[in-house]
């Protein structure tokens, strides 16, 4: 029997209305945008009736896609669905780590609104640019990035590893231009990603700083429940809360090895996965990275009744504690 693996999702996939059906409708839902009100108020108001304008700016998007990340995996788990393992994509690594158990809800919370504080504070001071390139490989992406780096004198550096055929470059807005005409040139395709700021790179240095001092001052991670793969490393968290204190704050400052930590899940036996929160960015990319997985996404009543009886008829939901 295959295991379940839950995928938390990522800034980028937020869309107006977003959990507001699910809330409605699951009791466990309902209560992580009760606490995520009770951190930051009107963050409910935000995800349910918040304009696409206002979720696209950092300090509102983190903070209410990790609420409705969490509370889809909060109502998967309510249904007796539970994953042997998680992961998440950037910010999703946050909320993964608290559904497995390292952070309260609301310290969570308080730690994603930091996140995004951080962030933007350290975009504004040193504006980069992002490009998604795909129809080449990973090793083709480095080579075309370096090159665009020494032409313009600038910085490019691949830091989201995505799929086989799918890496997202970060740098300055010069080295980027330059990258798209290389990319193009290659036989490959280069689309800017609508972000303020060069996420994943050495541009975000403060901002890794900052959340370590952060987490240093009584916030750091207790163990998981459940083993939580990091973006960094594609493997489980440490127990340490120092180490894994290192790994969380550093993420921000470093690339997304998400095709190895894809890979590394099926390497563990998991052959189902479910994608919680807005959007089916992260399915998309398993698909293009493994062969014979089932794939669900959950963040509607309809979607979860699908996923708990698909999983439940291949022996992938238990009885609820």
């Amino acid at each position: 029997m295959g295991k379940v693996a839950f995928l938390f999702a990522g800034q980028g996939s937020q869309r107006p209305g977003m959990g507001k059906e699910l809330a409605a409708a699951s009791p466990a839902a309902r209560a992580v945008f009760d606490a995520a009100d009770a951190a930051r108020s009107g963050t409910s108001a935000q995800c349910f009736g918040g304009t696409k304008e206002e979720l696209a700016q950092t300090a509102n998007t983190q903070p209410c896609v990790y609420a409705v990340d969490l509370a889809c995996a909060r109502a998967l788990a309510e249904r007796g669905v539970e994953p042997d393992l998680v992961a998440g994509f950037s910010l999703g690594e946050v909320a993964a780590l608290t559904f497995a158990g390292a952070f309260s809800d609301e310290d969570g919370f308080r730690l994603v609104c930091r996140r995004a504080e951080l962030m933007a504070d350290a975009a504004a001071e040193r504006p980069g640019a992002m490009r998604a390139v795909v129809k080449l490989d990973a090793a083709q992406v480095e080579k075309l990035a370096a090159e665009s780096a020494a032409a313009t004198d600038g910085d490019c550096w691949p830091v989201n590893y995505n799929s086989p055929l799918q890496t997202v470059v970060a740098g300055s807005p010069a080295a980027c231009a330059k990258l798209d005409e290389l990319v193009h040139e290659a036989g490959g395709r280069a689309m800017k990603v609508a972000v303020s700021g060069a996420f994943h790179s050495p541009y975000m240095a403060d901002a890794a700083r900052g959340l370590s001092d952060y987490l240093a001052q009584g916030h750091a991670p207790a163990a998981t429940r459940v083993p939580v793969l990091a973006n960094r490393t594609a493997r489980p968290y440490p127990a340490d809360p120092a180490a894994a204190s290192e790994l969380l704050s550093a993420q921000v400052a470093n690339p997304v090895r998400w095709t190895e930590t894809v890979r590394a899940m099926a390497d563990a036996g998991v052959d189902a996965f479910v994608e919680v929160g807005p959007g089916k960015t992260l399915t998309g990319l398993v698909k293009r990275t493994l062969e014979g997985t089932r794939l669900y996404h959950v963040e509607t009543p309809e979607e979860l009744d699908e996923a708990v009886a698909a999983l439940a008829a291949k022996g992938g939901a238990r009885d609820a504690e």
